[in-house]
């Protein structure tokens, strides 16, 4: 019932052309932001798993599940094994999962859980959080630049209550304390820019809309971001373009770029 009523707000050609583009400029790494599911069926996951084998080479794209992706279905650990490849370099691991990729960190973690039926909260839980918490200083003292993902928003007020990461204050206390250089999220359906106080600065917060979402729907139509990283870390430098759609022709383009400011 909720795909047949949502179905017509998505397009897998856009979905296409969205994966095209982003070949075509063919960044150093992916990372996607949840959802790849509708139920979180066996068959869809092993879908997705073809879809995901299909765009780049294995530890070129890193998932982090979203709520869809946890809806039914066994735990975690088995829910997730066929796309353990996306997830981690080291799949023995629990979430939070580390992939150092040049100068960049990128730390995966896991807001997905099951919820009630027309709930869409997510959370990370108190182990998960925990080793948050030491893995931030560490990387910090490495040198590397921090990139968190999760699927949902960590801003208070982004989603609904209904939507909500359940425990996103105790992720903010994490973050006031030890720092990040960007989060990604995704869930809210839309492209949303914000901020969260880290210990020396703001600490920028990035969403996008749907990757398959059409113009005209219920919210706003496909769009990914290429975020440039410099090396200099005495210079750091963030740049990020937004490519989406064409109202007209429907052809990917440059919608914006801008600079994050540094932390």
């Amino acid at each position: 019932m909720a795909w047949r009523r949502k179905g017509g707000q998505h397009d897998k050609a856009i979905l296409d052309a969205l994966v095209a583009d982003i070949g075509a400029r063919a960044p150093d790494h992916i990372a996607i932001t949840g959802d790849l599911t509708n139920f979180s069926t066996v068959q869809e996951i092993a879908a997705a798993q073809t879809w995901l084998s299909s765009l780049r080479p294995l530890g070129q794209v890193t998932v982090s599940p979203g709520n869809h992706d946890a809806l039914v279905g066994p735990d975690e650990t088995q829910r997730f094994a066929p796309w353990g490849a996306w997830l981690a370099d080291d799949e023995t691991l629990a979430f939070p999962h580390v992939r150092v990729r040049r100068h960049v960190a990128i730390i995966n973690l896991c807001s997905a859980v099951p919820t009630a039926p027309w709930l869409a909260t997510g959370g990370l839980g108190e182990d998960q959080l925990a080793r948050l918490a030491r893995l931030l200083p560490d990387l910090a003292a490495r040198g590397l630049f921090r990139v968190v993902m999760l699927h949902h928003p960590p801003i208070p007020g982004v989603v609904s209550a209904r939507k909500a990461l359940e425990d996103g204050e105790a992720l903010r206390n994490i973050l006031a304390a030890h720092g990040a250089e960007l989060v990604l999220h995704g869930h809210a359906h839309e492209a949303a820019l914000g901020a969260l106080p880290g210990p020396s600065g703001l600490v920028p917060v990035l969403g996008v809309p749907s990757a398959s979402a059409r113009h005209g729907g219920r919210h706003p139509p496909a769009r990914w971001h290429e975020i440039e990283i410099s090396q200099d870390p005495d210079d750091r430098q963030v740049w990020v373009t937004a490519r989406g759609p064409s109202a007209l022709t429907g052809a990917f383009e440059t919608l914006g770029r801008y600079r994050l400011t540094a932390v």
